[in-house]
This record gives structure tokens, sequence and C-alpha cells, in this order.
């Protein structure tokens, strides 16, 4: 008797456990591949084993959906439908042919040793990563992501600083606010550049998730009793600091979203935590020649994108939060189990799904309407400001690229200065180079998703191999 069909899934995050999940309860086999060490991703991130957190619930909403994932994620382990790699960094999928797909990926920390994985299928649940906008004194230490701040509370059980302000835009940095109070840090400001007025233009569309607003409201009220100052319509122009950030200076916008003269205000904090959205993760996809619909994946109601024997789900798809990404990835769980084991898929099994998708796509595309980086914020950045960190390229040099030797385009720009070259690829200051340039921001197609060593590329085809569950 020949093995059962086998799914890849990418990525353990709530969008690659719910598709986890309902394809090993439909009888694929599943081999869950992620990066970290434990399931989660970023928005279940667990505190280290080691440090024997006595409440790790404290820093997480939503708790209980956390722990049906985890546990149904260890009794189909333990039932061996699924196989879950951890520590493995997928750098490439690789289409075979006549059909199938073998995974690349890096193993543990230091990303030397290779293993690869072979399915029938793929499900690429991805993520996304922060879009953040560059301003003088952005490189100071103490300054970092919201992303990134949240990530040590919840990994490390530490704070960035003592005095922290959050600011930028969008829904991630009430949950940072909070989370850094609760955790004992002085909140200086929370400095959001979403004009309220926009909330009450998208009303009839937040209104429709209930839950939504709830839990917004939760975060407002944890604000007011640790006495967080909100300042809307306001955005941070300048970091100040020599060794470290000590203190920022924000001022007003106006309605076009340019800054207002003579409202700047400056607020002294050792820690800054700062974010304008998500960008969905993408390359993954893009390699294996995945539609793209602008930054997102394209899929259709089944969650399959137009490369045959591919899925995706959650962020890449389009940033939407976790109940989104639940609902997507249990309906490309089901979906991809059913067509690999030659079925017919029935949508009626993901019907309670797709009206949740439905709803939470609606309740996406109303914040992501609300929540827009201020339009004019590339007055703010001075020549000498860094826009690529990794190859230290400031915006003077990226706008002489454009100015005076006629650069139309981002990769143009980038042979010209180098923007985009380094260990991030691009994925850190390629928003930004966009923005200050005009050029159209589109993700680039790479080969590989991650950097590779050579000795990894040279290798024999007999190289490790990881296999999925019997």
């Amino acid at each position: 008797m020949g093995e059962r069909p086998h799914l890849a899934v990418i990525g353990a995050g709530p969008a690659g456990l719910a598709a986890t999940l309902a394809a090993a309860g439909r009888g694929a086999r599943v081999t869950l591949i992620d990066s970290g060490a434990a399931a989660g991703g970023q928005f279940y991130r667990q505190p280290a084993a080691e440090l024997r957190a006595g409440r790790p619930q404290a820093l997480h909403h939503q708790w209980r959906t956390w722990e049906r994932l985890r546990d149904g994620l260890r009794e189909h382990v333990k039932a061996r439908a699924v196989s879950h790699l951890t520590d493995h960094h997928v750098w490439f999928v690789e289409r075979r042919l006549p059909d199938g797909f073998t995974v690349h990926a890096l193993l543990g920390p230091e990303q030397q040793d290779p293993a690869v994985v072979h399915a029938d299928a793929v499900l690429l649940a991805t993520g996304g990563y922060e879009h953040v906008l560059p301003f003088p004194g952005w490189t100071l230490a103490g300054v970092l992501t919201a992303g990134g701040a949240q990530a040590m509370l919840k990994g490390t059980l530490t704070a960035p600083g003592r005095t922290a302000v959050v600011a930028g835009t969008g829904p991630l940095l009430l949950p940072v606010a909070t989370g850094l109070a609760a955790a004992g840090v002085e909140l200086a400001a929370l400095v959001e550049s979403a004009d309220p007025r926009a909330f009450v233009r998208q009303s009839r569309a937040l209104v429709s998730q209930p839950g939504k607003l709830g839990e917004g409201a939760a975060y407002a009220g944890q604000l007011l009793r640790h006495r967080v100052r909100t300042l809307f319509r306001h955005t941070v122009v300048e970091a100040h600091g020599t060794d470290r950030v000590e203190a920022v200076t924000v001022a007003a916008l106006d309605a076009d979203g340019r800054v207002r003269p003579g409202t700047g205000r400056r607020i002294a904090c050792d820690s800054l935590a700062v974010s304008h959205g998500m960008l969905p993760h993408t390359d993954l996809a893009e390699s294996l020649g995945c539609r793209l619909d602008g930054p997102r994946v394209h899929v259709d109601d089944e969650q399959r994108t137009d490369v045959p024997g591919v899925w995706a789900a959650g962020e890449v798809t389009g940033i939407g939060g976790s109940a989104l990404a639940l609902a997507e990835g249990h309906i490309a769980g089901l979906s991809a189990a059913a067509r690999l084991l030659g079925t017919e898929a029935d949508p009626g099994e993901w019907a309670a799904a797709a009206k949740s998708r439905t709803g939470q796509r609606e309740f996406a595309a109303a914040l992501d309407r609300v929540y827009r980086p201020p339009a004019h914020w590339t007055e703010q950045v001075a020549d000498d400001t860094v826009l690529c960190r990794c190859e230290e390229v400031t915006a003077g040099a990226v706008r002489e690229a454009v100015d005076e030797l006629g650069a139309g385009d981002l990769r143009t720009v980038k042979l010209l200065t180098r923007a985009g070259m380094g260990w991030c690829q691009g994925r850190m200051c390629g928003p930004a180079v966009a923005g200050l340039t005009g050029c159209q921001f589109t993700p680039s197609r790479r080969p590989f998703a991650r950097p590779v060593p050579l000795g990894v590329l040279a290798q024999e085809p007999d190289q490790p191999t990881e296999r999925g569950p019997s």
C-alpha cells in the first residue's frame, strides 16, 4: 500500500497551525516546517522554557485558541500524522517534475547545515514583516520596531528600556503599548498618525466585528489605567541621542499629512518602538512563480495560488490579523487535503470559516484605510539620514541617483547606490527607497528567500533529508 499524500506547511503561526490541524484531521500526512524553536509564530510567541514563566498568558489574548492549536498539534504529532520540524529556515521551494516539491532549509541558529523535505503539495503560511519608515535618528540604539519590542516581551520577558515611546500607525501599536506598560515600563507617549475621524468614516465596516471593537476598547482601557498620553495625528520627526536614544521630537500633522510648523515637542525616553504596518512575506511564493496582487499572494476561494499544488494562507495573502489567518489556514488545509486525497473539495466543510474570512477581510480593508502612513513623510528625511542600514546608504545618495544620475526605477537606484544589496535584501529599506524616489514599490523576485552558504549550494543531491510522518 502506498503512503498517504504528503503536504508541507511552511510557517507555524496561526495560519500554519490551523492548516496543519485541518489537513491532518482530513487524512493527509503533514510536515510543519518553521524557523522558530517552538510553534506559535510571532503572534503566539512563548517565553523560553528556561525562564519558567509563571503566567505566560498575561502577554497574550486569545489564549484558549492558542491552547487548542497547541494541544491539537501535540496530538497529531503523537499519532504520527504530523511531523513538526523546528529551527528549519526555508530558503527555497523547488518544483519537481512531473509533480511534487522539494523544500530546502537551513538548520539551527547558525543556518549552516542543509535539510530537505519532499512533499506532494506545499502550503505557504510565511506571515509578514514590519513596514518601517526612516527618520533622522532611527538607527540609534534603543530604537526598534514595535514587533521587535513585542517579541522581546513575549520571548525573553524583558523590555527594551525603562521609559518608552510607541509610535507610527496601525493596530499593532495598541498591544505593544499595553504590554510594555503592564511590564512596568513607563510609557511616555503613544504617538499615532491616524486621524480619529477616519474611524468614523469606516464605522459601518468596523462595527461588523464587535469582537475586534471590544478588543480595541480593552486596550484603550488599559492605556487609561496606566495614564498613557495618546497623541493622535502626530508623528515622530527625529530621535535624539549619542550612544542611544535619549529623546524624540514629535509633531502634529495637518489634514494633508504634513508636519504642522511650530508643533514639535520633545519627549524624553530611552527606547522607541515604531511601526507603520505590515507587509506580506512573499519571497517563497515569488520564487515559485505565484501571481501577486500588489504586495500579496493571489489566491482563490480555496486559498489556492495559480501554481498547481501550492496553497497560501494568512498574512502572505494580505495583512488581516490572527482571526483572518486562522480562517484562511483552516480552509487551505481542508482544500489541500481533499485534493491530495483525490476527492472533490467541498466548500460546505469550511462554510463557517469562509463567512469569517469575508468579514475579517472587510474589517482589515477598513483598518487599512484608517491606518495610513503620513502622506508626506519623506519631507522629514534629511539627506544624511541612513535609508539602507545594511549598506549605510543615505537619503542624499538615493536622491542624487534620481535627480542627477537619472535613475527611474528601484533596480537602477539599487545598482547606483547599493541600497537593498545587504543582508536583508531590501526588506527593510525597499518601501522607504520607493517612497523617497517616487518609484513604484514591487517586491523583488529573488531566487532564494534568505542568504545561503555556498557550501550548501555546492552539495550533491544526496544531502540530508527530513521525511514526513509515515
